[in-house]
């Protein structure tokens, strides 16, 4: 478990060099060979989870779906800025099913939802914005605080806000010839009615949904016996 987790933050750091070289030399070009490349990346620290074991098909099919659903649970909410069940679900599969798990989750839900909303150079930032999001749970969810329901709020509202702020980021890399101050304080202003939308929508869900999704989703763990903690 803890090899699994030091080739998931060496990943993650990688991938984040990828997103920036990307921008800076490819000039947002390759978008979709770069959002295969991050997919492929995100799969050895999930298979080096379960020691390099063959991972039963069912494991897969079931985080399959769980990033079908926030995927598709972003497209009608569509209409309203930043508000959408889609964080709040990655949030779940990393609670439940761990890191490795919350970041497949994450990446894929932002790559397969942009294909009805639309891909662009935008979609390697949030397939990392949102399995860094799906990481970061995993990696807390035995913390005191993350058992609590407050500190699962309080966890999904700063994410709206980090979400927005590195999405931010790819327009700032992307313009590093226009920037200064006022460029970059001007891009963050403009995002916190979006950022708080978000943060506030990730409040809502998880008060009114994370405690019936966390135990079904429990029950499906040990009833099938999947993605669980392998012992040492």
């Amino acid at each position: 478990m803890e090899r699994s987790r030091k080739y998931l933050l060496i990943v993650s750091i990688l991938l984040l060099c990828l997103l920036v070289i990307s921008i800076v030399f490819l000039h947002y070009k390759a978008y979709l060979l770069l959002s295969l490349i991050m997919i492929a990346c995100i799969m050895i620290p999930f298979f080096a989870r379960f020691e390099w074991r063959d991972v039963a098909g069912r494991e897969v099919v079931l985080l399959a779906m769980l990033a079908a659903i926030a995927a598709v649970g972003r497209v009608p909410f569509a209409g309203l800025p930043s508000v959408q069940p889609t964080s709040f679900i990655i949030i779940m599969a990393g609670l439940v099913f761990g890191a490795e798990s919350g970041f497949i989750v994450g990446a894929v839900a932002a790559i397969v939802s942009n294909f009805f909303l639309g891909q662009g150079p935008w979609t390697p930032w949030q397939m990392y914005a949102w399995g860094m999001m799906g990481m970061s749970a995993g990696l807390l969810r035995n913390t005191s605080w993350m058992r609590t329901l407050w500190g699962k709020c309080t966890f999904g509202f700063l994410w709206g806000y980090l979400f927005g702020w590195f999405m931010n980021m790819w327009i700032i890399v992307g313009n590093i010839e226009a920037l200064s101050w006022e460029f970059f304080i001007g891009i963050y202003v403009s995002s916190i009615y979006f950022d708080l939308a978000h943060a506030l929508s990730n409040v809502f869900f998880l008060i009114v949904f994370g405690a019936s999704w966390i135990k079904i989703l429990q029950r499906i763990q040990r009833k099938y016996g999947l993605l669980e903690e392998q012992p040492g």
